[in-house]
């Protein structure tokens, strides 16, 4: 009985340390947002003040009006949305489509499209760049326009969401599939009323990256874009820093309305990315 309460007491130990631990590591992690959404409440001179303080002595939420009148954060917004929601939405059904032939169908040279579509993951995006944009812009002369950004999502949506899906897919039994393939269901039957409604998870994964990747793409959209009515906010974000000099105040503010609205999407599909994240890969 001794014993027993001593690994009850052990474990509480453990535990309680453990949670100690991912405390004082989540206000680690959280302290640099916390430092920028409090410096978009102070005035400069209170930024530079000594020692710094943690929180503004006068919460100064007149600083994002005035931070508008410089950073046209709607403009900024719609025009990244012009590119997102397209981009999300191709990408996310392509690498479906692409997962589930891969992971599911059968045909010649399966193995090979796959190791190719895997070694690509290795390719760093710095080679492609130029031959891309050359592309683009000499024969298909789309530069400063929104075209290259969003038409390469239509071939898979990237081989890391297409590998994403198809591990996903191969923890499905197929017993299902055989299942639904002698009551007469075809492929596209079996796609969306068996396949899609189990690896729900996995899809809101892939739409999430996405999102992000394409709300924080400075290069590219630097590469293509030129026209400042076309700006998206990484871009506009960088426009409105070198322009302010040291006005850090209203700086702070554009980075907090830049990074927020990629919060909220975050938090609102949290429980079925770390569902997703967590069921990868693993076998019935």
């Amino acid at each position: 009985m001794s014993l027993y309460i001593q690994r009850i007491k052990r474990a509480a130990t453990v535990n309680g340390v453990s949670f100690f631990l991912l405390v004082v590591l989540a206000l680690a992690a959280f302290f640099p947002l916390w430092w920028i959404i409090r410096s978009s409440l102070m005035n400069n001179a209170e930024l530079y003040a000594w020692p710094p303080s943690l929180y503004p002595k006068k919460w100064l939420f007149s600083n994002y009006p005035q931070a508008l009148k410089n950073f046209p954060f709607w403009l900024y917004f719609r025009n990244t949305m012009m590119i997102i929601v397209p981009s999300v939405t191709a990408g996310t059904l392509t690498a479906v489509f692409c997962g589930y032939a891969l992971g599911r169908l059968n045909f010649p040279g399966k193995k090979i499209i796959f190791s190719l579509c895997i070694a690509s993951m290795f390719l760093p995006g710095m080679v492609t760049l130029i031959p891309l944009y050359i592309m683009w812009a000499r024969f298909f002369h789309l530069a400063d326009t929104y075209w290259p950004l969003i038409l390469p999502y239509f071939c898979g949506g990237g081989a890391f969401n297409i590998f994403l899906i198809r591990q996903f897919i191969r923890t499905i039994p197929r017993e299902l599939d055989e299942a639904a393939y002698i009551d007469g269901a075809g492929y596209w039957t079996i796609l969306t009323r068996i396949i899609i409604p189990a690896i729900k998870p996995a899809i809101i994964v892939v739409g999430l990256f996405l999102f992000v990747l394409l709300w924080n793409d400075l290069l590219q959209q630097t590469v293509y874009i030129s026209s400042p009515e076309k700006f998206t906010i990484a871009i506009g974000l960088t426009q409105f820093k070198g322009s302010l000099y040291q006005d850090w105040a209203m700086l702070m503010c554009a980075t907090c309305m830049a990074f927020i609205p990629g919060i909220v999407i975050f938090l609102l599909g949290q429980k079925q990315f770390v569902e997703g994240i967590v069921l990868t890969g693993m076998k019935s």
